[in-house]
């Protein structure tokens, strides 16, 4: 469908009544021009309400969890009085009703059972997503736009990985064609959960970091869209968190390759694998502030005209760099590595810089904090007999760290970028720990010490001049 426009809600683009209509005037102004379809995420907080509720009933806290349970249900009906009336509203709650009395059922499940089996998890947080889709759809049918709640369970395929699934893209196609593709031919705009899919014999699976992104660029792949805009709550991709750095601007254009990387490093944009549908097809991708509609945003393409030098700096103080070193000359460093990053893999952690020294072949790798205690007790297991022989030394964890990553297309090939990036952190007396670069030079990751993370992230952005406009790019 050559002129087909979907457009995916963030929680906060979700997260109220007035959000809601805001986000539905939106469908319905696409709507008059071309085919829409729509992905929304769970209302803002509601994911961690949902997930906090089931680690109360795996611990038998009652109390804690009535009281969720409670504050999920009162903001739901809030939300449904302050959207609709008449028989929309009795309808719209009676549905909401059943779908948070399936919540409260796996809820008590688990408490009985005292643990959360991943498969119940994936059914009980994709809560969510439902409850906000049939809200979007009853308030876009009440005020005359013909839409309809469309669980992503019975469109997007699945393997069986809970937490983390995988699409399975040529049944997910299928399922577009049997159930998103008649929808919009006939003239309605489906309101399709984010986050979530099932396996082919229809239990619900979550999509992992970045699912409801991850959700909308599937559909945009699979029913050949011709654009996706991200709706978020910042105006686009930035060269700095504007938090931290005052001249931070907005980014025009950036490629899928450097929105990737700085995803992965910290920014608030597409993580990686959302992107990875999409550039099969070059499907143009917008991210767009539904909180200042008058903004353009930042258009994201396979390629552009390259300018020289770095596009952006992005950062993370969340995580933790884990060192490994051999004691003794009887272990092989890299059958150590080799075994680490299986370990790593087991864990389904994503390992954000790796360093390593050449002579004794010890070695570091930087990890998210919520993944630290999974990652530990795999590395620990599978090197128990070196570490417990003396092979190894005991395994360092540093948390007083933080990540720099500087990233741009163009800085391949610019010679002295490396060492003026060194040259300026170095003069606000902030010491480099770690230092990771890989060979598409797309990237360069620094590792510091957390206090002095933001004066690092101001340092580069003045030293590459990332706060002005670059001149006319150069080709090539």
């Amino acid at each position: 469908m050559s002129d087909l426009l979907v457009m995916k809600f963030g929680g906060t683009s979700m997260g109220s009544a007035e959000r809601m209509r805001v986000a539905a005037s939106i469908c319905t102004e696409q709507k008059k021009q071309r085919p829409v379809v729509a992905v929304v995420s769970a209302m803002s907080k509601v994911t961690d309400l949902l997930l906090d509720s089931l680690r109360k009933a795996e611990a038998g806290d009652e109390p804690g969890l009535e009281f969720n349970l409670r504050a999920l249900r009162q903001r739901h009906q809030d939300t449904c009085h302050a959207l609709l009336e008449g028989g929309a509203r009795e309808e719209t709650w009676a549905a909401l009703d059943a779908l948070l009395s399936d919540f409260e059922r796996i809820c008590q499940g688990i408490r009985i059972l005292g643990e959360r089996p991943p498969r119940s998890v994936d059914e009980a947080v994709a809560m969510g997503e439902r409850l906000s889709s049939l809200l979007m759809a009853a308030y876009l049918r009440e005020s005359g736009t013909p839409a309809q709640a469309v669980d992503a369970a019975n469109v997007i395929v699945t393997d069986a990985v809970f937490g983390n699934a995988s699409p399975l893209l040529e049944e997910t196609r299928t399922r577009c064609g049997e159930v998103i593709q008649p929808l919009i031919h006939a003239g309605k705009i489906p309101i399709v959960t984010g986050f979530n899919g099932a396996t082919v014999d229809g239990h619900t699976t979550t999509l992992g970091r970045g699912g409801s992104d991850f959700s909308a660029s599937i559909l945009a792949a699979t029913l050949n869209a011709a654009e996706l805009w991200i709706w978020t709550d910042v105006d686009g991709i930035m060269s700095a968190d504007p938090r931290s750095v005052t001249d931070a601007r907005v980014l025009d254009e950036v490629t899928y390759a450097e929105a990737a990387e700085l995803a992965y490093n910290g920014a608030k944009v597409l993580h990686p694998r959302t992107l990875a549908p999409l550039v099969e097809r070059k499907i143009p991708v917008w991210s767009k502030n539904s909180f200042n509609l008058a903004h353009p945003g930042t258009k994201i393409v396979p390629s552009r005209p390259i300018e020289s030098g770095a596009r952006a700096v992005t950062s993370m103080s969340n995580v933790a760099m884990i060192a490994i070193e051999p004691d003794s000359a009887a272990v092989a460093g890299t059958r150590i590595m080799a075994r680490a990053l299986d370990a790593l893999s087991a864990a389904n952690a994503e390992v954000l810089a790796f360093s390593s020294s050449s002579y004794r072949q010890s070695f570091c790798f930087l990890v998210r904090n919520d993944e630290l205690d999974t990652v530990m007790k795999h590395l620990e297991d599978d090197l128990a007999l070196e570490l417990a022989h003396g092979y190894l030394k005991p395994i360092s964890v540093d948390q007083n760290v933080g990540l720099l990553a500087i990233v741009g297309e163009g800085m391949r090939g610019t010679p002295g970028l490396a060492g003026r990036i060194f040259m300026a952190v170095s003069r606000q007396n902030v010491n480099i720990i770690a230092i990771a670069q890989g060979s598409s030079e797309l990237t360069i990751s620094i590792v510091v010490r957390r206090d002095g993370l933001e004066r690092a992230i101001r340092a580069i952005h003045a030293e590459c001049q990332l706060g002005t406009v670059q001149a006319a790019p150069a080709v090539h």
